[in-house]
């Protein structure tokens, strides 16, 4: 055959499992007997390029970091920092650029995920491909393929680019990382009939990126780089979009609202002070002293650190953080769209069911129950492991069970023979294999011969509907029994919708070996043994974490790319769906849905199957247009799309790739389901502590602003100085702000339903709280000023400085918790609080009667009845919000009397 002189672009690549081997030849101009002349191969690199995936062109680093500089609380922070140098006060000014720096640091080192995601992506290309050249096979380096070449492959190579398969002997790959699906893909060389067949139903092409596990086979080059199925997933995971998480969202709303009111009181305060004639120096100084306590610049810095303790505390129980900002989000997730091979379930095949003479045998229960397979059973686990190709690896697990190597269906019955003492080895010194039918695509079926004393016994397995018709009788310890194959099928049948994969074995002796390999011949008459029953079982702790989720009002779904009764059969078991007719949705009928159609359904269906990336992606984004948030959990190539388009991905450390886990947010460093619920736990404990500091920083700075605000409206001079302000800024929202990090979790903290993705920071009930307290100590700091001046107490500026401190304090003790009192969840449950209270109200002492501080501060020593009085006004404020907190907790008891404590959970 001619090859072109010149290269040839391909067609589009869904066209070539439509091709026969012939036509795709005939379109890439290719010789199949001696490949592409080194001349053609150099022509065709320079018209198609590298076979790699592109990366992103990476921005300058000094870009990065402008870009982190850009948000509107950094903004706030810069104008603070600004100010605070002005005034002199320099320790506000380092504390605010330090917070700049950190914010800056973290910022820029998301920004290079996508780049590691695409790198790793990169690594899974094949180093080496065999390809045939000028009539002889050689080795040339994978990135050097062209459409058109021909490419040798053996059991181990990766495949180096999409191949349309030519020839196949035996051959099985692993397209487990690209599909999803658990179970060897069967190859085959035939021209597909069919529109829109999902990847892993285009068995006559060969995907860069998947593993050939058996047999060999020789293809011809139809994609390389970024057009192959891998570079396609490249391609979606380079145009995924980061979202914004729920606190960011929260944050930057909250910013821009509290900085545009206080500019206006600010203004307001300082033309009502120039009004009242006073000086017009201290009045712009307590206007800008006002605005920088009553913006809590500490707040990006508290968050900073609620969000590295929060993921050293994920570390702890194997959850990895990758960005500091997920932490959170994980407490908003009310969807979690889980991949299920590798993620829910075990990724190995698992012998669930031995059938035999209509007796079931369960391997899962021997070592519970001490429960013996019967004759029956013995001679099907014997069947499954001579009429079998799989072999020990040398290696055992940490049971002592021998690892078998091989196709996972083999493997499996390998080992539930061994269960029962069969060992394969073994029973083949004893009965060596002398001849085999192979399996072939078309029978569905293989059979091998075996040397029993001076006869031979031939063991086929396969399908039961391509087994069951070649049997004429029922194989027993006594000889051969009628058969009912109806009822056999029935059965097979009913196992299926189950999600097994089911095997059938049958026999028949010879007195000697067929003189002729005549496959009609010899693979009938034969005797049934029995059926077998396989699955990729669910992990043991999967279908618990299920259940925590469903409880805390998360919705499980399952994305997979495996077969529909397979999915929900795996589904069932793990309690996301609750019976078999639930609805299940196949990728061919998500083709067929448009977005609208997809989003009106997308909140009803808890498992999607045979999907592909790109649809995965569908389905997150319609779940995140009804305003869900969701986590997108897998572990393999084709989930790092729809983990990156997810609030937040969540990939598997041990057993998945790194594209995923490059791809991704939270890292599961045990490959365990579990640990995300303990994750969502600890990021809902986080989100609790924010809202507990904003709440606290909040209610402290609005009594500042009510009190500066409202004394000249009653006539009375200003009750603090700028120096007053910002000391009480600093220690109030300091050390006793940040230790609010390591306040535990409320109780029944996974007994409550997500909250609402566009709720704001300040719900139930938090900003009238604030509004409530607020009011209060600033009255409290007027009533004792009107009172110390009408008394003729000139220590009346120091009393209204003292009672603003201490009161902040006893504010931070008592929202500890928003619903129980302190005396319930202890003084000492949380130490480092304690020790902030305790330094600062040191702190505040010192300022009143260390006498070189008074000069500074403007302050004087109080008499020990005053500071008892500052003391106990500062307490009313502590009182009034654990009575808030009584009067809370008796309205839901009422609402509720005989609903059942909370979970401490």
């Amino acid at each position: 055959m001619a090859e072109a002189t010149e290269p040839s672009a391909p067609p589009p690549p869904s066209d070539w499992h439509l091709r026969t081997g012939t036509q795709v030849l005939q379109a890439q101009r290719t010789d199949p007997a001696s490949g592409l002349t080194p001349e053609e191969a150099a022509r065709r690199l320079t018209a198609h390029g590298a076979n790699e995936l592109a990366t992103q062109q990476a921005r300058p680093w000094p870009a990065l970091l402008l870009d982190q500089f850009k948000d509107f609380m950094i903004g706030v922070l810069l104008a603070a920092a600004v100010v605070s140098g002005v005034l002199g006060e320099w320790v506000d000014t380092l504390v605010i650029v330090v917070i700049l720096v950190l914010n800056a640091v973290i910022g820029f080192t998301q920004a290079r995920r996508a780049d590691q995601a695409i790198a790793a992506l990169r690594q899974l290309a094949a180093a080496q491909a065999q390809v045939l050249r000028g009539g002889q096979p050689q080795p040339v380096p994978a990135s050097k393929l062209v459409p058109g070449d021909i490419v040798l492959l053996e059991a181990g190579n990766q495949i180096p680019a999409d191949l349309r398969l030519l020839e196949a002997a035996q051959l099985k790959v692993d397209e487990s990382t690209l599909t999803g699906e658990s179970v060897t893909i069967e190859k085959r060389t035939e021209a597909l009939v069919g529109d829109n067949l999902a990847l892993g139903d285009r068995v006559n092409l060969g995907f860069k990126g998947t593993t050939v596990t058996n047999g060999r086979a020789r293809g011809v080059v139809v994609a390389t780089g970024m057009g192959t199925e891998l570079g396609k997933v490249a391609g979606l995971l380079n145009d995924a979009m980061d979202r914004s998480t729920p606190l960011q969202l929260r944050l930057a709303r909250f910013s821009k609202q509290l900085s545009l009111i206080v500019l206006l009181i600010c203004v307001g305060l300082f033309a009502f002070g120039l009004l009242r004639g006073e000086p017009w120096l201290l009045m712009l100084l307590t206007a800008i002293s006002l605005a920088v306590a009553a913006i809590p610049e500490a707040l990006p810095a508290v968050v900073t650190v609620l969000l590295a303790v929060g993921a050293k505390r994920m570390a702890d129980f194997n959850a990895l953080i990758r960005r500091l900002p997920a932490v959170e989000t994980l407490g908003s997730v009310s969807v979690i769209c889980s991949d299920k091979t590798g993620t829910l379930t075990q990724n190995r095949m698992h012998a669930e069911l031995v059938l035999a003479a209509g007796q079931p045998w369960h391997p899962a229960k021997v070592e519970a129950e001490q429960t013996a397979p019967s004759p029956h059973h013995l001679q099907l686990l014997r069947a499954a492991a001579l009429c079998n190709d799989a072999c020990p690896s040398g290696d055992c697990d940490d049971k002592g069970h021998i690892v078998w190597q091989g196709d996972p269906t083999e493997t499996a019955l390998t080992a539930v023979a061994a269960q029962a003492d069969l060992l394969k080895p073994e029973l083949e010194e004893e009965t060596p294999r002398v001849r085999e039918l192979p399996f072939d695509s078309d029978r569905k079926r293989m059979t091998t011969f075996h040397r029993d004393g001076a006869v031979f016994e031939a063991f086929t397995k396969g399908a039961p509907e391509s087994v069951l018709p070649r049997c004429s009788a029922h194989w027993s310890p006594e000889g051969r029994r009628p058969l009912d194959q109806a009822a056999v099928l029935a059965e097979a049948e009913r196992l299926a919708a189950q999600g097994l994969r089911v095997m059938a074995f049958a026999s028949r002796a010879w007195p000697q070996l067929p003189a002729e390999p005549d496959v009609e011949a010899i693979e009938s008459e034969l005797a049934l043994i029995g059926l077998i029953g396989l699955i990729d079982p669910p992990r043991e702790e999967a279908a618990a974490a299920v259940r925590d989720c469903i409880s805390a009002g998360i919705r499980p779904v399952m994305i997979t790319g495996d077969h529909p009764a397979t999915a929900l059969a795996i589904a069932q078991r793990l309690g996301i769906v609750a019976n078999d007719a639930a609805n299940v949705i196949t990728g061919a009928e998500l083709t067929e849905l448009d977005d609208a159609a997809l989003k009106a359904r997308v909140l009803d269906v808890r498992v999607y199957a045979r999907v592909d990336p790109a649809q995965k992606i569908r389905i997150v984004q319609a779940l995140q247009s009804h305003g869900q948030f969701v986590a997108m959990t897998g572990d393999g190539v084709n989930d790092a799309p729809a983990l990156k388009a997810a609030d937040i991905g969540v990939a598997m450390g041990k057993g998945g790739t790194d594209v995923a886990r490059e791809a991704s947010a939270l890292v599961l460093l045990d490959d365990n389901f579990a640990t995300i619920v303990g994750a969502v736990r600890e990021g809902r404990r986080i989100y609790d502590n924010i809202r507990k500091f904003v709440r606290y920083a909040m209610t402290g700075n609005s009594a500042e602003v009510l009190t500066l605000s409202a004394a000249p409206l009653f006539g009375l001079p200003m009750p603090l100085l700028p120096i007053h302000i910002l000391w009480v800024n600093l220690v109030t929202d300091g050390l006793p702000g940040l230790a609010l990090a390591a306040e535990p979790a409320e109780r029944g903290i996974m007994r409550r339903p997500p909250r609402p993705p566009q709720e704001s920071l300040f719900a139930q009930g938090l900003g009238w709280s604030i509004v409530r307290i607020g009011l209060l100590l600033a009255a409290l700091c007027l009533g004792v000023q009107h009172w110390a001046i009408q008394s003729g107490d000139t220590h009346w500026q120091t009393m209204v400085f003292t009672v603003l401190t201490l009161a902040q304090m006893a504010l931070v003790l008592a929202i500890r918790s928003e619903n129980d009192s302190l005396f319930t969840i202890g003084l000492f449950s949380n130490k480092p609080l304690l020790g902030a209270v305790l330094l600062t109200f040191a702190l505040q002492m010192s300022t009143i009667y260390v006498p070189w501080l008074n000069p500074i501060f403007k302050t004087q020593p109080l008499p020990a009845w005053e500071l008892g009085l500052c003391i106990a006004l500062a307490a009313l404020v502590f009182v009034a919000v654990e009575l808030e907190k009584a009067w809370r907790r008796h309205r839901a008891s009422a609402a509720a009397p005989s609903a059942p404590k909370a979970s401490a959970a």
